[in-house]
């Protein structure tokens, strides 16, 4: 995450301080910790977070022994992967569902955090796992709000409950449960209204709206990019309204994560999820562990899983198989495992979760979205028959293909010796020469 390069590049700097260090000495220890204490507050990470935990890490640092099996750079990073996964909350704070539906998510906020996006991704995101979330636009005052929140639920095909910007948010929060009940929605998001600062009446009219409906979680949506002030923020909210968790947002800009590391020791309460960008399914439970291991450019092969598993569907991985071990691989099945590719996100993103590469270490590297759609238009220019019989596409058939798809025969003639090479490197793998058969994608 671009959020954290910065300061894992620095926090580097810092580690080889210890390298080519049998035995590490007090002096070693709060040498190095003074780089570390550097590189968490240009990070914007908050003074008092900071203090605590160098000195936690020194304390650590100076009374372990160095275990035979490590040297010294890697038990400071063990120590401080450990300290930071703790800071951050330590394990998963997974959404509490509440044991008679509906479970009744209020999203509160400042204005242009995200609130209403952020309400429709999480919503989305229990809709894949067989929830029937409801939204619920309680945001009179924005103009053009509860068009954006009906806009965000028909894409996500999830309801929208709204009695329009002249009633109270808080009878059309009651009168959004009367409906979640007679219909059967077991999720209630209620999008709350913002303002540009915090204020009395927001804070007095988000108390009232609690009051009312008993809220099972009270989401704080905040926005990463701006540091400490999203601290800040956090503490107020929680200290006039009550929140159970936080929504960290913008994860994925250039900014130093001063509020992923600041937010569960200031104000008690985890974070609950992160928005990695601007998709409305790119929103993810947030894990401590994974992201300290992150921070610290130990990878995150985990997360990589399971983004390979949403981007992967298994009725066609199925009927990929079979296609295989009957060599009846086609062109269109080729362009198709190039799409399920591009689902999974850029690179760079990708990258930064595995071990031993920095993020922003390959910000350039993206899918090539012109080669893509290049690729695209040369198999769509085909006939049926042309896609399922490479082989018969002579010197006329080509010509007409590039025509077709503005490209040139010798583009036309790469894309055909790529595929044949794909083609048979999947042969030999269906037929078990380089090991175990099982399902698998295409691995460019």
């Amino acid at each position: 995450m671009a959020v954290f390069q910065s300061l894992a590049e620095k926090l580097g700097s810092a580690f080889k301080k210890f390298r080519s260090k049998g035995k590490l000495t007090e002096a070693d220890v709060k040498a190095g910790m003074r780089e570390v204490k550097l590189a968490l507050l240009e990070a914007d990470v908050n003074y008092k977070v900071v203090k605590d935990f160098v000195k936690t890490v020194t304390e650590r640092a100076v009374g372990a022994e160095v275990l035979e099996s490590l040297m010294a750079e890697q038990q400071i990073i063990k120590i401080v992967n450990e300290e930071l996964t703790s800071l951050m909350g330590g394990t998963v704070e997974k959404l509490t569902i509440a044991p008679k539906p509906p479970t009744v998510i209020m999203m509160v906020g400042l204005q242009g955090a995200g609130k209403t996006t952020h309400a429709a991704k999480i919503a989305g995101y229990f809709k894949k796992q067989g929830k029937r979330p409801l939204l619920v636009a309680c945001d009179v005052y924005r103009p053009a709000a509860i068009t954006q929140l009906q806009t965000v639920g028909a894409q996500l095909d999830i309801p929208v409950f709204t009695l329009g910007d002249k009633e109270s948010p808080v009878k059309i929060s009651k009168e959004a449960l009367k409906f979640a009940e007679k219909n059967g929605n077991d999720m209630v998001f209620i999008d709350t209204a913002g303002r540009l600062q915090i204020d009395e009446k927001l804070m007095g009219e988000l108390e009232d709206i609690r009051n009312e409906v008993d809220p099972t979680e009270v989401l704080l949506v905040v926005d990463a990019m701006t540091g400490q002030v999203a601290v800040e923020v956090a503490d107020a909210f929680n200290k006039q309204v009550g929140i159970t968790g936080v929504v960290l947002t913008k994860v994925d800009g250039d900014t130093r994560g001063g509020a992923a590391l600041s937010v569960k020791y200031i104000t008690g309460k985890p974070i609950k999820f992160v928005g990695t960008g601007e998709k409305l399914d790119t929103i993810e439970p947030f894990h401590p562990d994974r992201m300290a291991s992150r921070i610290l450019g130990m990878g995150d092969m985990l997360t990589l899983i399971e983004k390979a598993e949403q981007a992967f569907d298994e009725k066609k991985a199925a009927e990929l198989e079979k296609k295989l071990m009957e060599s009846s691989f086609t062109l269109d099945d080729y362009l198709e495992q190039f799409a399920q590719i591009r689902n999974m996100g850029s690179l760079d993103e990708l990258a930064g979760m595995i071990p031993g590469v920095k993020p922003g270490q390959l910000a350039d590297a993206k899918v090539d979205e012109k080669a893509l759609a290049q690729t695209e238009a040369i198999i769509r220019s085909m006939t049926m028959k042309e896609r399922r019989r490479p082989e018969i596409l002579n010197y006329s058939r080509k010509v007409r293909i590039a025509k077709g798809s503005g490209t040139s025969v010798e583009a036309v003639n790469r894309l055909l010796k790529q595929f044949d090479q794909v083609n048979k490197m999947m042969k030999q793998l269906s037929s078990g020469k380089f090991g175990k058969k099982g399902r698998f994608n295409l691995p460019f």
